[in-house]
């Protein structure tokens, strides 16, 4: 198959989006994820097939079919107010290192266009560095150092995850660390600080984010027939302290 004929499966594409890198950029998210996070915003973008996705405006399918050529021709469409605006595009999910292949291919078709990987880590250390060469930045979480609770938690090890990060500090890609703060779980004292343990020994590193824990997810689980289930107290104030990260030397932000 023709490198332009490669097809990945999307399920959504959000435009003027102002979070997901620098300037109004275009965010594809990519089907499908490796992990299972108790807390995932997106329960739409886990399965790897396509699936409707019932809601209060009535349904839709979540999963569309792109080939390399049809998705870039959209992005680029956009080019000329994406650039004039210092943006770009951001692969996002989901997980884009299970479909690096295709964005690979999407992404050498753009033109001229900034383009941030937004990844949790988890995939081949051959599809990471696939993407490393192509991208401009990354957005790389980091959710728990624990293994025994990012199992928990997520589903997987997160040996993988770490291993990739080793790989990443070291390809001189710049890159930012996200945290997704959840309470009582990822925003624990112990957690926080031992990120910043971490980071702290990371070449290349431009700083760590905290984000915001997104209370409404919980209701978009039953329009694709998954049930909520966190696992910890919703309800608790989420404990962003930049502390650890300041007194490791790392510039922090809370988004």
């Amino acid at each position: 198959m023709k490198p332009s004929q490669v097809t990945g499966l999307v399920f959504d594409i959000k435009e003027f989006s102002l979070h997901d890198g620098p300037g109004i950029r275009t965010t594809v998210f990519m089907k499908g994820c490796p992990l299972a996070c108790r807390w995932c915003h997106n329960p739409e973008g886990l399965s790897f097939e396509p699936e409707m996705v019932s809601g209060p405006t009535g349904s839709r399918l979540a999963g569309r079919k792109y080939t390399a050529d049809g998705l870039a021709d959209l992005l680029n469409r956009q080019g000329v107010i994406l650039r004039a605006n210092e943006g770009g595009v951001t692969f996002s999910g989901g997980e884009p290192l299970a479909q690096a292949g295709f964005v690979s291919a999407v992404i050498d078709r753009l033109e001229a266009l900034h383009v941030v990987l937004d990844t949790s880590g988890y995939g081949s250390s051959n599809d990471l560095q696939l993407l490393l060469n192509k991208v401009n930045l990354v957005y790389y979480d980091l959710k728990i150092v624990d293994p025994v609770l990012h199992r928990r938690y997520t589903g997987r090890s997160n040996r993988t995850i770490l291993r990739n990060l080793a790989i990443l500090s070291r390809s001189g890609k710049p890159y930012v660390i996200r945290v997704p703060l959840v309470p009582g779980v990822t925003d624990a004292e112990a957690n926080l600080s031992a990120i910043a343990r971490i980071a702290r020994k990371l070449p290349g590193l431009l700083r760590v984010d905290l984000l915001p824990y997104n209370r409404a997810a919980g209701a978009k689980y039953p329009g694709v027939g998954r049930r909520f289930a966190p696992d910890y107290d919703e309800a608790r104030s989420v404990n962003a302290n930049t502390v650890p990260f300041e007194e490791a030397g790392l510039k922090v932000r809370v988004t």
